[in-house]
């Protein structure tokens, strides 16, 4: 069974976490979909992620292209993702589902910690996976790194 990890960012933006923990992510050889519910939102993080650090080039691409299936990193509006990843990060408050945890080797719930509607969001998704059993832990970079503030 797998594990949800909530981050809470609020000091750096999202891409730049999401480049963080997409470079863990290929450490550990998972492929990825990056889940979101906005076309304007995903381009945006597409061209944040191509002209990132030099030094940590991420392999991607955006969902309906002619690879999908060979990309490491498949950024995509809808549930199923063609490159059939390990691990899903949910942006945008895109949902996932318990069902979903289970089946992954990670899933990564990503949300502003200064959005009130993203805060509620994250809530009860925290909520929904800890009253069906399942593993989740809830970190924060409030503090200016990151720190792990909850487990269930």
């Amino acid at each position: 069974m797998g594990a949800a990890y909530f981050y809470q960012f609020s000091r750096k933006p999202l891409a730049d976490t999401l480049i963080m923990l997409l470079g863990k992510s290929l450490e550990n050889d998972w492929k990825v979909a990056v889940r979101g519910t906005d076309m304007a939102g995903l381009e945006a993080l597409d061209k944040a992620l191509w002209l990132g650090p030099e030094d940590g080039f991420l392999p991607h691409g955006l969902a309906g292209g002619p690879h999908d299936a060979d990309q490491p990193v498949l950024l995509t509006l809808g549930t199923e993702a063609a490159n059939a990843p390990q691990c899903v990060m949910s942006v945008q408050g895109a949902d996932v589902g318990v069902d979903e945890v289970a089946a992954l080797d990670r899933v990564c719930i990503l949300f502003d910690g200064d959005d009130e509607v993203a805060l509620d969001r994250a809530r009860g998704q925290w909520k929904t996976l800890k009253d069906a059993g399942g593993s989740a832990q809830y970190w924060s970079e409030a503090s200016g790194r990151w720190e792990k503030k909850a487990e269930t």
